[in-house]
């Protein structure tokens, strides 16, 4: 670790999540302090710094992570624009090309350029040389080397990087394990944003232990979103002795995010992963759907989720809730990620490696270990007092 009073992050996607993230940063480092878990171990938001950034879009890259942030598609809502002036060693970190491989979605490399809001890719060559989406080294293959690996892990080590955020589209797979492959070559820690089940995966989990590195995993679960709040009413019927019957979650959103899960294969593990939230209990619901339903432009990055769960309470009494929730999705993700890499670094520290049981119970849907959210801040608040 390269200065025990700092944490220098690297992220890979600099979408919506990474500009609420590093626009949050500033915005809690400057403005006001964060108002939930201001400290974890000696660090506050304002101990990161944004050292480098990764990408596959020729808007971005080469540009300073402060700038990129700002580029479309990106359609965050500003919540410290002044971050462009903020100093560059906090905020700006290069953007550099990384590999493609399995990171963008045939659909997305076909949506048309001529609408500014939509994601952009010259649809009239195969060669995404020509489009936006740009190749890492040469060639456009979805494999990747060992010295692929040794490539990145050098470029990790350069920039004494503590903490990798994978921010990259669902559906992501062998980019994803590439990225892990990464970080585990350069004994980095890994904050794992997206259904690809690395911590969740025993065996991803030793190889992070061997490389006396943490992982906090998998598919990040938003500070008041959709599936805590499912989880929630999951808990609080069970609690109070309601059988849940039917529990249906319906996510609509208008960003790339789910843009890039109209591709229906891509979708497959974020079901899983949204799902997971409400398998713990021992009494899963007899019909289940948790997921993203639609994709809508004209809600750029508002999330629209309904919730319906139909119960039976005291003598066998029909409960029905209906729930409306609406959000900005990626600010609404970014203070979980504070939250996230703040205890990856400090697990790692105190000596503890491999995937983190609390802290990816608490921020993740898809933790190694699922938890009450009770369970999961005990856990948390444990490991920051140790």
């Amino acid at each position: 670790m390269s200065d025990s009073h700092r944490i220098r992050v690297g992220i890979v996607g600099v979408g919506n999540c990474a500009s609420a993230l590093v626009q949050g940063v500033h915005y809690y480092s400057t403005k006001e302090i964060l108002p939930y878990r201001t400290f974890i171990g000696q660090y506050r938001a304002d101990s990161i710094d944004f050292v480098v950034a990764f990408d596959v879009d020729k808007r971005k890259i080469g540009f300073s992570l402060r700038d990129a942030i700002f580029q479309l598609p990106n359609c965050c809502m500003d919540i410290s624009r002044d971050v462009q002036n903020g100093p560059l060693y906090r905020y700006g970190g290069p953007v550099l090309s990384a590999p493609i491989l399995d990171g963008v979605s045939q659909h997305m490399r076909a949506t048309s350029q001529k609408d500014t809001e939509r994601y952009y890719v010259d649809n009239t060559s195969d060669d995404e040389s020509v489009g936006m989406y740009a190749p890492a080294y040469g060639h456009n293959s979805v494999a990747y080397t060992t010295q692929d690996v040794d490539k990145y892990a050098n470029i990790l080590h350069h920039y004494q990087v503590d903490v990798l955020i994978n921010y990259l589209p669902v559906g992501s797979q062998i980019a994803t394990e590439f990225w892990a492959s990464v970080c585990i070559k350069a004994s980095v820690n890994m904050v794992n944003c997206i259904p690809v089940f690395i911590a969740s995966n025993p065996q991803w989990s030793a190889k992070f232990a061997n490389a006396k590195c943490t992982i906090v995993g998998d598919d990040m679960k938003s500070q008041f979103g959709a599936s805590v709040l499912s989880q929630m009413f999951q808990e609080l019927a069970e609690s109070r002795g309601h059988k849940v019957l039917v529990h249906i979650q319906q996510n609509s959103g208008g960003n790339t995010d789910f843009l890039n899960m109209c591709n229906q294969e891509r979708l497959k593990s974020k079901k899983i992963s949204k799902e997971n939230v409400l398998k713990h209990h021992g009494s899963e619901p007899d019909f289940l759907h948790a997921g993203p339903s639609d994709y809508i432009r004209h809600y750029k990055d508002t999330k629209v989720a309904h919730f319906k769960l139909d119960l039976l309470g005291f003598g066998r009494a029909p409960v029905t809730l209906d729930a409306k929730l609406e959000v900005q999705d990626s600010p609404n993700s970014a203070g979980v990620v504070i939250d996230a890499l703040r205890y990856a670094v400090v697990a790692q520290q105190k000596g503890i490696y491999g995937a983190l049981e609390g802290p990816s119970a608490f921020t993740q849907k898809s933790p190694p270990k699922q938890m009450s959210l009770s369970e999961a801040i005990q856990s948390c608040d444990a490991l920051s007092s140790m």
